[in-house]
């Protein structure tokens, strides 16, 4: 099994100045998904620092249920006299066993899917992992590339049963261990997915032992419980590689997986190639490429309440699941930028189905069958923006008549008033929205009670966003000759004429935050404002324009997105650590979030009309697509320089909105 490499020049990387370096592998984490919400995940080094960590992370009711099946491996190789560990474990005592990393000699990003090199004598043996598409499927294959002599390999899978969030012991499992043909059944309970472990070849030989204490350093960072549920050894996988042979281990939750590996190997890369010829990639900016593939993790099946499938968008990994600001955010990047519309229409029809009251759910629960929240004021309007997106990209008219009356229904429910006291303000045309104790925009950390940045009131970005709909709606109805398309034109010039006198002060360079606030008017500069400069109705031209890209540029700009807060204010806070608490208390007070960057380089080239000038502010993310999770983009980072990684590894709408903005700076 020796396929050829996806890319020419991988954007991802390394030589032994990482890999051998045990704080520079855990810092840098690979992501490997299946289209089911479904992955496999690990560090570079080895170790599983995180709970979320696992060879074989199913989604048991797409794209939720996520279960930890395989948490790690053992690996040895025995070759010219000499026994080799790959593998790496920390334990809660904080001994470090094994210093498998030190034996990698590369490693490298192939398209998406990780690969290492491992120099043992004058051997070189290569460690692949990919999961099939579709499937609650992983593959880690071994291939020995290079030696003068026969190697041995002794794999022994580490297996468990638990909720990707809890942390599990021994004493919670009772696990049987069934051979079978190519390897063995092991099931944690009656009622449990069966969890297969096979290989075409080799043997295999049951056993029953465990092991103990785990450390999960990132958790311990986090503030959570750090060591691992112990993890059961079913048996011993055994086989002998002659040069250029391969042997895979296959960990599966599907009844009857694909044995025959090498034709999933090249099943996963052809989709990959495919997925850049459909981006129109395959000679794109190594980045562009990079963020093509990265884009495919979080486009995802949801199984419905009708029992039909459509697809739908985790919002960020490894814990977060659907959500319906960040699918909509997300959307153009994700699927127009990468030249799947097809998968655009299915989430915009998909999603229409939970409109309630005029609003979208802001996020799906983690079990099948419940009901989800409705607690945005930005999801259903940011939804009517991804149609535009999607209808500029595509001219489909069909589906516009067809969600034409929810949009309808969206706008008139907003304007007579809805939920959560969102509604338009008869005096002044400007979208009102909240009540004490919810958390309806972007910025929605919450503690307990606690909501920290409520922004009851007419928040800047809101009504942004409800001026683009206006615009939409009506551009949609007049060109149906719809009379209709003059009341919303009517509201819309309403609210921008509102929205000019209330949220500009003379003596002040920015924006307002939120206007007409329990406690008065918020001149907080936060990034919110730059959304009335990029969004594809305006609310602001000109020098008034310009006034908030340079304002947002001086005190907001991070190498990798736009600080939460502006650094002079009072509540500014530059790191984000320490406890729960501690790090949802700052969550919206400084940390830098990637998602607005494409905002703002989208409203700086359309202020400024300088394509490279713009482009300039997204190309320090080629630097970071080799940190973190390698080849994606992190959630948020440290306001405070060098702005560390922080929050989910690999978000959505980080992912997208640079891909995005990027495409269409670069032409």
């Amino acid at each position: 099994m020796n396929a050829s490499s996806i890319l020419r020049h991988p954007l991802v990387s390394f030589g032994r100045e990482v890999c051998g370096d045990l704080a520079a592998g855990l810092r840098r984490e690979w992501l490997v998904a299946n289209g089911l919400g479904g992955y496999a995940s690990g560090t570079l080094a080895g170790p599983n620092t995180r709970r979320y960590h696992g060879l074989l992370v199913a989604a048991l009711a797409p794209p939720v249920e996520r279960t930890v099946l395989v948490g790690s491996l053992v690996e040895w190789a025995a070759y010219a006299g000499a026994r080799f560990p790959l593998f790496t474990f920390e334990y809660a005592d904080g001994t470090v066993d094994q210093h498998g990393y030190r034996l990698a000699e590369s490693f490298a990003l192939d398209g998406a899917l990780p690969v290492w090199r491992y120099a043992l004598a004058d051997a070189i043996v290569e460690k692949r992992v990919w999961m099939a598409y579709g499937a609650n499927t992983t593959y880690v294959s071994y291939r020995l590339v290079r030696a003068t002599r026969p190697l041995e390999l002794e794999i022994t899978p580490l297996v468990t049963y638990r909720d990707f969030h809890v942390l599990t012991s021994r004493s919670q499992h009772s696990f049987t261990v069934e051979p079978r043909d190519h390897g063995a059944t092991v099931a944690a309970a009656a009622n449990a997915c069966p969890i297969q472990l096979l290989a075409g070849a080799g043997t295999f030989t049951a056993g029953s032992s465990w092991f103990e204490h785990f450390y999960h350093r990132v958790e311990d960072e986090r503030g959570f419980d750090d060591t691992e549920s112990d993890l059961f050894a079913p048996g011993v996988f055994t086989a002998t590689l002659r040069p250029g042979e391969s042997w895979t281990l296959i960990l599966s939750a599907e009844p009857t997986p694909d044995l025959a590996a090498a034709g999933a190997l090249r099943l996963a890369q052809a989709r990959q190639g495919e997925l850049l010829r459909r981006a129109k990639a395959k000679s794109a900016d190594p980045i562009v490429q990079q963020l093509v593939l990265a884009a495919d993790q979080f486009v995802v099946a949801r199984a419905d309440d009708a029992a039909t499938t459509g697809k739908t968008v985790i919002a960020g990994y490894h814990w977060f699941n659907d959500w319906g600001r960040d699918t909509m955010i997300a959307l153009p990047g994700l699927t127009l930028a990468t030249g799947r519309p097809e998968d655009a229409a299915g989430i915009l029809r998909t999603f229409a189905r939970y409109v309630a009251d005029g609003l979208l759910p802001n996020n799906f629960p983690d079990s099948a069958g419940v009901v989800p929240g409705y607690n945005t004021v930005d999801a259903t309007l940011w939804y009517v923006e991804a149609i535009r997106a999607y209808y500029e990209a595509t001219r489909d008219e069909a589906l516009v008549s067809d969600l034409l009356p929810t949009l309808r229904d969206i706008a008139d429910k907003h304007i007579a008033g809805t939920r959560y006291h969102i509604h338009v303000d008869p005096a002044d045309g400007l979208l009102y929205a909240g009540e004490p104790g919810v958390q309806l925009t972007w910025m929605d950390a919450k503690i307990g009670d606690w909501v920290i940045t409520p922004r009851i009131g007419k928040p800047v970005e809101i009504n942004a966003l409800w001026y683009n709909l206006l615009r939409i709606l009506a551009d949609f109805l007049r060109k149906r000759n719809d009379d209709a398309a003059d009341r919303y034109d009517q509201l819309a010039n309403q609210a921008r004429t509102s929205f000019q006198r209330r949220f500009i002060r003379s003596d002040t360079e920015h924006l307002a935050d939120v206007v007409d606030a329990p406690e008065g008017d918020d001149w907080t500069l936060r990034p919110n404002q730059i959304f009335a400069v990029s969004l594809h109705h305006p609310l602001l031209e000109g020098d008034a324009a310009r006034r908030v890209v340079d304002t947002t540029a001086r005190a907001l700009l991070a190498s990798y997105g736009l600080r939460s807060l502006d650094p002079a204010h009072p509540a500014y806070c530059g790191t984000f650590v320490g406890t729960p608490r501690q790090r949802d208390s700052v969550y919206h007070q400084g940390p830098v979030w990637s998602w607005p960057i494409g905002a703002f380089a989208e409203a700086h080239f359309r202020v400024y009309g300088d394509a490279q000038a713009a482009l300039a502010f997204l190309r320090p993310f080629e630097h970071h697509l080799r940190d973190a999770c390698l080849g994606s983009v992190s959630e948020i980072f440290e306001g405070d320089a060098p702005h560390l990684p922080r929050g989910a590894i690999a978000q959505a709408w980080g992912v997208a909105e640079l891909l995005r903005v990027w495409r269409m700076l670069a032409g």
